[in-house]
């Protein structure tokens, strides 16, 4: 295995289930490619790197079923999964319970209702549809079919079509913008319902002590299977694995990388047509990010907003349209839409000082190296007045800063590729098996496959499934 990543600990965790002798290489010091977690400004103060809240941590397929609380893992849940203020109107709320999630939501509430209900009361049946390799054909196609219907449509033309309040179309257009994708794109209304109906079922946490804590805990149940992590080890050839005397003759080798990196690393193993499809490999939008330390809490206008695990900041349905849309087409946006989270406030470990942790980060253009802490914390200003006046420290990362701190990031890009309608489906090519090559003894697992970006592990999961020849 090569990679660390969420999709590489679950390929080799399953590979070892299956009583496969399984080495896991790493280039980094650490395992866990975004799912790290650093002392980024001082020490005894741990900042996400990448991910920060897990509604399909919890919610996949496989990682539920992982004993990975006898490693570790402990999930807290604020007691607001999500929140979007607005200036002029009610904030946004999303509760664990719907039907409290509905009477905030006022007139809206059967509408939402009408989306999320359904979804919501079927998310095991619908998340084992949609974490399936794709194309496939469905266990319940009932399950899938309405789920599409709606899942189809942009994200703005479904606010519009449903909801009546600034508050719900904003709350909507929040949950959709997780895509990566303008909110006029076919298929950006399926995040929408996918984390707002996880969020009603199982949550939307953060693991104790930062997302590192996923990772340790995955790689504990590894070793426990007899699996190996050799870290600090930066694998550039293919030969470096096949020739080391450590295989055995025609046995797998899953990467956990991009597409591009998949094709440098193999070289002449793949063959040239094969290798220039997977360079020219679609990648998104990057981000930016700023990780504060405050001396005090982030103060929110609406107190409801600081008992909220995740605060989307964007304002309304049209402000967060157009800066989705600014980012896809490459230009930086005065008023971004920010995804936030305060940890410190359910998870004291995180900071040995006592200290205020804000992770904050919007979507930027693909490869910029344009500095956006002016903008970030003017957002977050205009709904906390006084912010700025308890901002300690900081510490930024432009999306060419990501992919220096993770190749596999290429321009920024933490979904793993531009979120396209086709691709979203057929990633990385339409293939009955996604995760294979012309090669039989190679396989790419990382999000750049089908079902996608997320810490659900389930890319890895399907990959050693092919590997294993189940699939």
């Amino acid at each position: 295995m090569v990679g660390s990543g969420p999709n590489g600990l679950a390929a080799a965790i399953r590979l070892a289930q299956a009583g496969r002798s399984v080495v896991v290489y790493e280039a980094a010091e650490t395992i866990g490619g975004g799912m790290r977690s650093l002392e980024l400004i001082e020490p005894g103060t741990v900042h996400d790197v990448c991910s920060a809240i897990h509604p399909f941590g919890v919610g996949s397929p496989f990682l539920k079923t992982l004993p990975l609380a006898d490693f570790g893992l402990k999930w807290i849940e604020p007691p607001i999964l999500a929140a979007h203020p607005l200036d002029d109107a009610p904030s946004g709320l999303l509760f664990r319970d719907l039907a409290t999630t509905m009477d905030r939501l006022g007139v809206d509430g059967a509408a939402w209702d009408r989306l999320i209900g359904w979804p919501s009361g079927h998310i095991e049946d619908l998340l084992a549809e949609v974490y399936r390799p794709l194309p496939h054909l469905p266990r319940s196609p009932l399950v899938l079919a309405r789920f599409g219907i709606a899942a189809l449509l942009p994200a703005e033309v479904a606010a519009r079509r449903f909801f009546d309040t600034p508050t719900a179309q904003a709350l909507w257009a929040g949950m959709a913008a997780h895509t990566i994708a303008p909110l006029t794109s076919p298929l950006t209304s399926a995040a929408a319902i996918l984390l707002t109906a996880v969020g009603h079922q199982v949550g939307w946490p953060l693991p104790e002590g930062g997302s590192q804590s996923i990772a340790d805990a995955m790689a504990g149940y590894l070793r426990s299977l007899g699996g190996e992590i050799r870290t600090g080890v930066h694998v550039k050839d293919l030969a470096e694995i096949t020739d080391s005397g450590e295989l055995s003759p025609g046995s797998p080798v899953l990467f956990d990388t991009s597409p591009r990196g998949l094709a440098d690393i193999c070289g002449d193993a793949l063959p040239v047509k094969f290798s220039d499809r997977l360079r020219a490999w679609k990648h998104g939008p990057g981000v930016f990010k700023v990780d504060f330390i405050c001396s005090e809490a982030v103060p929110w206008s609406d107190p409801e907003v600081a008992k909220a695990g995740t605060v989307h900041v964007g304002g309304t349905l049209e402000e967060c349209a157009e800066s989705e849309a600014d980012a896809w087409a490459g230009r930086v946006s005065d008023r971004p839409f920010i995804l936030t989270s305060e940890p410190t406030r359910f998870d004291p470990t995180r900071s040995s000082a006592g200290h205020t942790v804000l992770w904050a980060y919007c979507h930027a253009p693909h490869g910029s190296t344009v500095d956006m802490t002016e903008q970030i914390e003017a957002q977050i200003e205009r709904f906390a007045p006084g912010f700025r006046d308890t901002v300690v420290a900081r510490h930024t990362m432009h999306a060419m800063d990501y992919q220096a701190h993770n190749p596999n990031l290429i321009g920024g890009d933490i979904a793993g590729g531009a979120s396209r309608p086709l691709a979203l489906m057929t990633r990385p090519r339409i293939a009955v098996n996604p995760y294979g090559t012309p090669n039989d003894q190679v396989f790419l697992c990382s999000a750049s496959t089908s079902p996608g970006a997320g810490v659900h592990g389930m890319c890895g999961y399907w990959a050693a499934e092919a590997a294993l020849g189940k699939t």
